[in-house]
């Protein structure tokens, strides 16, 4: 996905997540291993979530060794930021302007 394309999806993201009641907490979360597109919270929940557009099933671009990379980052924030408590890894897929929210995508 291009930046340009890629930071389009965030947007679009972001405002979907903020209109379902999430409080947007960070955005593109850099760590040695990768990033984290969008870091938000909502009933108690600690939400990490990787964002995907373009043609297909954008959700298999998400594949065993990007998914490790995240939960390393994952790791990292919470250690950071002395965070305990529930989390999701959670993928955000957009295409033609709509989103498509799957929660928990580690289980």
């Amino acid at each position: 996905m291009s930046r340009e394309r890629g930071s389009e999806a965030e947007k679009v993201a972001t405002n979907y997540l903020k209109e379902k009641g999430f409080k947007i907490v960070n955005l593109n979360f850099h760590s040695r291993f990768g990033e984290i597109d969008i870091i938000a919270y909502k009933d108690k929940v600690w939400h990490f979530i990787e964002v995907k557009s373009g043609k297909g099933e954008p959700i298999y671009q998400i594949t065993p060794k990007k998914l490790s990379k995240i939960l390393k980052t994952v790791d990292i924030y919470l250690q950071k930021h002395k965070i305990e408590g529930d989390y999701f890894v959670d993928a955000l897929i957009v295409q033609n302007g709509e989103c498509e929210f799957v929660e928990n995508i580690t289980f």
